[in-house]
């Protein structure tokens, strides 16, 4: 442990997801932690010094700095553990003097990141936004179709829909101001844009002033599914020898200095078109899915992910200053992997879980999650995106043709039946 570390406060506003993760990362190297909640109760896995509601700015700020002097310690570092703590861990951390990206509430607004890109001189999707169709009018009836039509704030594919005309685009975009998802805030905009076609990939980083590490970069498998036009089945790590990753890394790494980010775990998402590479969205947190990518990550690069990489940025200047300025350089992964999600092909109310163990026994099987709302009593629903996903397994092996074997079995199973027992099959996908 760092001497002295038992005496600082990391502060983390919602960590939920990955910054779960995080936070006990941070705890298990001997730090004391302060949660800021933004809806719910605090993960109970790690041993919070304090737990401080979000409400006005200056009561919080008072608030950490009486924890602070009770507990004879100095508040080292602010973060979001979520996509909707961005904002306030930014506000708090400047508010406190501390390290942060600065005051700007449109950094999570992905029509704000566009125009943020492009003013840059780096390619950026042709978009509107706004929260009545007046506002979108001109651009709905002079762009190419399909376009993309989702919140401006909103995580996991949340609320995206490819529409293929008008009509459908104002029908959308109307639901969208009817009913933000669930990661939108109040009064969120809608950000209509082209529909960029190529290869998708994410690029993840953690950046310490201004300086920036590229920690993996993976390629997206999406496909239709449902009524999902974007569903992750699979999500490929990509090695860093790979021809697209320079200009992937470069690219990205423009974005972040673009819109601003110079401290802290970053999730991008990038569109490979015959163009070259443009933002889908820049998420200014650690990539998501309760970080369950993170075993496998580790076992590609011997030993670290973004987890232990984001503490790193924020905490340890020695251990960052260590990581590579791009993971396995070289482009030696130390093993195969996949990230495969769990699809439902099939809805019905669940009866068993049971089948789903049988997926332990697959030879390249590491960890699995599944869901809390995939249990007995509860609905199956047709996978549309990740909240409605079955589950993740994490596979990893030595060899890869031991991994491909293991994924077709996964779909194989997928195409059969429901991968769990169900009362009714009351819908397939046709």
């Amino acid at each position: 442990m760092e001497s002295g570390v038992a005496s600082q406060i990391v502060i983390i506003v919602d960590p939920s997801s990955t910054g779960a993760a995080i936070a006990k990362e941070i705890e298990r190297r001997g730090y004391q932690l302060v949660c800021v909640p933004m809806h719910g109760e605090p993960t109970e896995t790690v041993g919070w010094l304090a737990v401080v509601e979000s409400h006005n700015l200056g009561k919080m700020v008072a608030k950490m700095q009486s924890i602070a002097s009770k507990a004879g310690a100095e508040i080292v570092c602010c973060m979001a553990g979520s996509e909707e703590g961005i904002v306030l861990a930014d506000e708090l951390a400047t508010a406190l003097a501390l390290p942060s990206n600065g005051v700007e509430p449109k950094r999570r607004n992905k029509s704000w990141q566009q125009k943020a890109v492009k003013a840059a001189g780096l390619r950026a999707t042709r978009e509107v936004s706004g929260t009545t169709l007046a506002e979108v009018a001109s651009f709905l009836a002079a762009e190419r179709y399909p376009i993309i039509v989702k919140p401006t704030e909103s995580a996991g594919s949340d609320g995206v829909k490819r529409c293929v005309c008008r009509e459908a685009a104002e029908a959308h975009f109307e639901l969208l101001m009817r009913s933000q998802h669930r990661y939108g805030s109040a009064g969120a905009a809608v950000i209509c844009q082209e529909f960029l076609t190529g290869t998708e990939y994410v690029v993840d980083h953690v950046s310490r002033h201004g300086v920036h590490r590229t920690v993996m970069v993976w390629r997206y498998d999406r496909r239709p599914n449902g009524s999902g036009d974007f569903v992750e089945f699979n999500m490929l790590p990509v090695p860093s020898d790979a021809p697209e990753v320079a200009g992937l890394v470069a690219y990205t790494r423009g974005v972040l200095d673009a819109i601003g980010v110079r401290h802290g775990p970053t999730h991008a998402e990038v569109m490979l078109t015959t163009e070259g590479p443009c933002l889908v969205e820049m998420n200014c947190r650690s990539h998501g899915c309760s970080g369950a990518w993170a075993p496998l990550a580790r076992r590609l690069t011997g030993g670290y992910s973004q987890v232990e990489a984001a503490a790193d940025c924020m905490l340890d200047p020695v251990a960052f200053g260590a990581l590579p300025d791009v993971y396995c350089e070289g482009g030696q992964f130390k093993a195969a992997g996949q990230f495969v999600q769990l699809v439902s092909k099939y809805e019905g109310t669940i009866v068993s879980v049971e089948p789903l163990e049988a997926l332990r026994q697959l030879r390249s099987f590491v960890c699995m999650h599944v869901p809390s709302s995939i249990t007995p009593g509860e609905p199956l629903a047709i996978t549309v995106d990740i909240f409605t996903a079955v589950g993740f397994v994490i596979l990893c092996h030595d060899d890869a043709a031991v991994v491909a074997a293991d994924v077709a079995a996964i779909r194989s199973l997928e195409d059969a039946g429901p991968l769990v027992d169900v009362a009714a099959r009351d819908r397939e996908i046709d």
